[in-house]
């Protein structure tokens, strides 16, 4: 072990000294802005924790997404098959766009995790980001195709959004959009996904099947085997209820089994019980098969033998339709449901991932490289939609590589090659069943909704729009009507009580108005530091324009900062008490899990 250590050392010093080291501020590299307690092989392993800990979105968005049934065309009678169910070429179609989904998920997020690692240089892992995924599958396109526009649309607009968004950055408008949002609204948008991504891993369709909707009530308990629901109203029988093998398997594989694992921090507990589940589901003589003797088992069950196999994307790539007449009120409100929520999602996902790393500047309250940063999941999105995948968003589980010591860039490129690596298995992610990943959904929903408790509930006019925009969330299946409903009752609610205390002299005040959240958006610091290098004539990607000797050595060290504004250590490896548990705030206000 000695000669393992010295010789982990030498290569760590080596790399340090190395221009990689300098480019990736390493500790060691003499860069006046060295990340203290940075090293290459300490980097690797957070690199591996943070792919561990993101993997599942692989499986889990391409069975999300493929619910769509993406350019796939049903040809059966609406009359008789409504939702296009029984229908054995159309069910083999979307069973193909999904391994196209999986293909497109992982080359997505390899190349969104490698470059904003390369040239962001921020520990910080991207992919289609949950809760995005569901809003797009559910809502936008519909299950099935039922929803409010073509697939080829809802991806044009998302390609439209990822150019919005690269302006945005450019500008620097994209953080201060973020602060505009009221923060009772940003906090139950984050509650309100999480409630929503319960349902969904609740259901048949992406779930473990304990609840179902029909005509007379809107949902019902469930359980029972697919073959005995009702083939018009989906609803199970008294006598088959909570009688589906499948459900028990994922609700104490997938939930309890992981739910402890997590509680005694096992790292990769989510795969482990994803991997669990699936390999009880791969034998064909079970009952619980996820390859039954039919056509659609059969064609699944050869994918899954290949094993390794690269699948080209052929139905999901490249499908946008810029001939979006017909579909202009509905197109518009995706577009903007997407901005608004991904803009929650990342710049509160990349400020937490950064302030946990202790990257954060006090002074200004912004990160090392957050230009770049968004600029590279603005590209990000507008490639994964001509991949056919949901907006790429920054990933909360990047916190376990953190956590592992991952402070730079090497931690994200390290995550992003594991992604690339990943493609070759689509036949092992393409054969999840979603009874294995249903509890993952239902376990990312409950993290999610740990905001509730910082909404404002004593004052009604922040307490008030945030139930609305959570209730409306989950109980209308679409995250648009549930930020549409809150933002236009909290404009309502505090213009009018504006009006009354205007009118009134301030005589006339609501109860508990002196606890309401303060509105009062940050409209300065918008200009990003690239103009400001350029204003000083320096070169706008120098974002701080490190000076060597001329012998090649720094000058004085930088002084740490803490939370406070304190002076903090600067000894290798020390991080202010606050960093070692991502803000709770910052989480909560970033809209989404992932």
């Amino acid at each position: 072990m000695g000669k393992v250590g010295d010789w982990v050392d030498t290569v760590n010093c080596k790399v340090a000294a190395s221009k990689v080291g300098y480019w990736f501020k390493l500790d060691g590299s003499g860069h006046p802005k060295e990340r203290k307690g940075s090293y290459f092989f300490t980097e690797m392993r957070a690199g591996l924790a943070t792919f561990f800990a993101m993997s599942y979105i692989i499986a889990v968005n391409s069975s999300v997404v493929s619910d769509t049934g993406g350019t796939c065309v049903c040809t059966a009678d609406p009359q008789v098959d409504r939702w296009c169910i029984n229908d054995p070429t159309y069910a083999i179609c979307k069973a193909e766009v999904k391994r196209d989904l999986i293909t497109a998920t992982a080359a997505i997020a390899a190349f969104a995790t490698f470059f904003m690692g390369l040239l962001a240089n921020l520990p910080i892992g991207l992919a289609p980001g949950m809760g995005l995924n569901a809003y797009f599958a559910y809502t936008v396109v519909g299950f099935h195709g039922q929803g409010l526009v073509p697939y080829q649309v809802a991806v044009t607009a998302i390609f439209v959004e990822g150019w919005v968004f690269f302006g945005l950055a450019l500008l620097g408008m994209r953080q201060w959009l973020a602060r505009v949002i009221p923060r009772s609204i940003k906090l139950a948008t984050s509650v309100g996904i999480g409630f929503f991504l319960t349902l969904i891993g609740m259901t048949y369709s992406e779930g473990i099947g304990l609840v179902v909707g029909d005509t007379s009530v809107p949902l019902d308990l469930a359980g029972c085997h697919p073959s005995s629901r009702d083939s018009v109203t989906g609803a199970c029988p008294d006598s088959d209820k909570m009688r589906n093998p499948t459900m028990w398997i994922g609700i104490f594989c997938g939930g309890v089994l992981t739910t402890v694992l997590m509680m005694y921090r096992v790292k990769g507990a989510i795969i482990a019980g994803i991997i669990l589940i699936s390999i009880i589901s791969w034998p064909r003589t079970t009952e619980v098969t996820y390859f039954p003797y039919t056509a659609v088992g059969d064609d699944a069950f050869d994918f899954f033998k290949k094993v390794v196999d690269f699948h080209q994307i052929k139905h999901v790539l490249n499908v946008q339709q810029w001939d979006i007449s017909g579909h202009g009120g509905q197109f518009g409100l995706a577009l903007i449901t997407f901005l608004y929520v991904d803009i929650l999602d990342t710049t509160g996902t990349m400020y937490a991932m950064a302030r946990y790393a202790s990257l954060v500047d006090e002074e200004t309250g912004d990160f090392e490289g957050s230009t770049i940063a968004y600029m590279v999941d603005s590209v990000s999105i507008a490639i994964g939609a001509i991949l056919g995948t949901p907006p790429v968003t920054a990933f909360v589980e990047s916190g376990a590589g953190i956590g592992e010591g991952g402070k730079t860039g090497l931690t994200a490129m390290a995550t992003g090659v594991c992604f690339f690596i990943a493609i070759f298995f689509a036949p092992i992610f393409a054969s999840i069943p979603p009874w294995a990943t249903g509890c993952v959904l239902i376990l990312v929903g409950s993290m999610m909704v740990r905001a509730v408790t910082d909404i404002n509930w004593k004052y009604m006019g922040d307490a008030i729009p945030a139930f609305v925009c959570i209730a409306l969330m989950a109980f209308t299946y679409s995250i648009a009507n549930g930020l549409i409903g809150g933002i236009c009752l909290y404009m309502l609610l505090n213009v009018l009580v504006w009006i009354i205390e205007k009118v009134s002299g301030g005589r006339i005040v609501p109860q508990n108005k002196e606890f309401k959240d303060p509105w009062v958006p940050d409209f300065g610091s918008i200009i990003p530091m690239w103009m400001v290098n350029v204003a000083k004539g320096r070169a706008p990607w120098k974002m701080d324009e490190p000076v060597r000797s001329i012998e090649g050595t720094t000058g004085p060290e930088p002084v740490l900062v803490g939370e406070k504004g304190e002076k903090g250590d600067s000894s290798a490896g020390s991080r202010p008490d606050s960093a070692t548990e991502v803000p709770a705030e910052l989480v909560n206000e970033k809209g989404a899990h992932h």
